[in-house]
């Protein structure tokens, strides 16, 4: 519980962990034994007895943060084309007292991955942002605040593509977001989906 406190609380206690933080060594692309070894390994993750490619930490109802690394692209399940290979890997945050951003989704990359895979985050091209215009005015129309809440961008870097979202009411903070690393090949679809949503 102790290593949970600095990635639902990002201020201070943050510097610490970093220093303990092991570097990415498993990430899309590579094995599922792979990736579990190296999650078994995380002095951030430490899956409890049973947690295999998820991880779940709890500080309180109202805090909440996982960690999943999956054989599936990110969005809508379609087949994976090799059941031995990891292909998308999330981290998801739901914080009622602190809110979630997108600095902190982005210190979270560099706790959990290292400089290298936070760097590439940031260096990274954005192909796709929403909500656009036509997004909210929909939204209106149909009464689904929920579609506007959601703010979001896809980026393609040169080590993986990267698509975070934060759910942002129109009053108050976020409570909620995820960023999710993933293969570049699956860029194309995620965006679609995206648009088709």
């Amino acid at each position: 519980m102790k290593k949970l406190l600095p990635l639902l609380s990002i201020g201070t206690l943050l510097v610490p962990l970093f220093a303990l933080a092991t570097p990415a060594l498993a990430l899309p692309g590579q094995s599922t034994e792979e990736v579990e070894a190296w999650m078994q390994g995380h002095d951030t993750l430490q899956p409890l007895p049973g947690e295999r490619l998820m991880v779940r930490k709890n500080s309180s109802a109202a805090q909440r943060f996982s960690f999943q690394a999956s054989i599936f692209s990110p969005g809508l399940v379609s087949p994976a084309p090799d059941r031995g290979t990891i292909r998308t890997e999330t981290l998801t945050f739901f914080d009622i007292p602190n809110g979630v951003s997108l600095e902190r989704l982005e210190e979270s990359l560099r706790v959990i991955y290292g400089l290298d895979i936070y760097q590439d985050f940031n260096n990274a091209q954005v192909t796709f942002k929403y909500p656009g215009p036509v997004d909210v005015a929909q939204s209106q129309n149909r009464r689904t605040p929920l579609q506007a809440a959601r703010r979001g961008e896809v980026r393609y870097g040169d080590r993986f593509a990267y698509w975070y979202e934060i759910a942002q009411p129109e009053e108050g903070k976020a409570i909620a977001g995820q960023i999710i690393v993933f293969l570049k090949e699956d860029i194309d679809k995620v965006e679609r989906e995206l648009r088709n949503r």
